[in-house]
């Protein structure tokens, strides 16, 4: 097993909680109504005693009373013959992600923070913007995601950028161990291409190293080109790829 991958897989499923969750022989089942589907998946953590003959159709039947799609999280850390047991279950891949890494005494961070704005503390105000910014509209995510953000454990480093009394962009970085995670890296669609990001990126990681973080790790899906190639350019590198597997009804 590669330790550093399983420790990054550790903190982030310290940093972003779902609405409720159940283990069950060394798997951990996420509920979110389906707000992602990080938060809302079966993700492996330790041994298995059952048949994954008992343990998938006990999952199919557990998201099936939420109203959600089952979906399976495969990291490098799950067996390649559990994908294709789901494969062939006629399970299908959605939503590959890349997992960076940087070392913060390595990073790139020349962007202006003149116009971030900081705490310690993720206030309904700074929840209900990132909502805003991702146009989320559904009203159970909007009751429940904000009981998601005040669930996280750690110590959290929350910016933004505020235009005309409105915040137009968000970032959140959540210290564990001598890391800091990036997350929620959002700017208005009219804002963007401005460096505004990396301004929120470069805050995030600097306050981070104040507070003994030697290291960052974040997130980004497949495709998402722009912020790749932002994170790039503060010196992050891919580390590992994951994927969710998806029934196809």
């Amino acid at each position: 097993m590669n330790t550093t991958i399983k420790t990054i897989e550790d903190l982030s499923l310290n940093a972003w909680p779902s609405h409720q969750m159940e283990l069950y022989d060394g798997w951990i089942l996420r509920f979110s109504h389906f707000y992602t589907h990080r938060t809302n998946s079966v993700e492996q953590f330790g041994t298995s005693t059952l048949s994954w003959r008992e343990k998938i159709p006990y999952c199919e039947a557990a998201y099936k009373r939420w109203g959600t799609p089952v979906i399976f999280k495969i990291s490098p850390l799950v067996s390649k013959d559990f994908d294709y047991i789901l494969e062939n279950r006629n399970y299908e891949i959605q939503h590959t992600t890349n997992v960076m890494v940087l070392d913060l005494a390595d990073a790139v961070m020349d962007a202006s923070m003149e116009e971030v704005t900081i705490s310690y503390h993720i206030d309904r105000t700074w929840v209900d913007s990132l909502l805003d910014l991702k146009g989320t509209t559904n009203a159970i995510h909007r009751t429940i995601v904000p009981t998601m953000y005040n669930a996280i454990a750690k110590d959290t480093i929350c910016v933004s950028i505020i235009r005309e009394g409105t915040i137009i962009g968000t970032g959140l970085g959540i210290l564990d161990r001598d890391y800091v995670g990036v997350y929620a890296i959002h700017v208005r669609e009219d804002y963007r291409k401005k460096g505004l990001a990396r301004s929120l990126c470069t805050c995030i990681l600097k306050e981070g190293m104040k507070k003994g973080a030697t290291k960052a790790y974040l997130q980004v899906v497949d495709g998402n080109d722009p912020a790749f190639r932002l994170y790039q350019s503060l010196g992050f590198q891919n580390f590992y790829t994951y994927w969710f597997r998806v029934r196809n009804e």
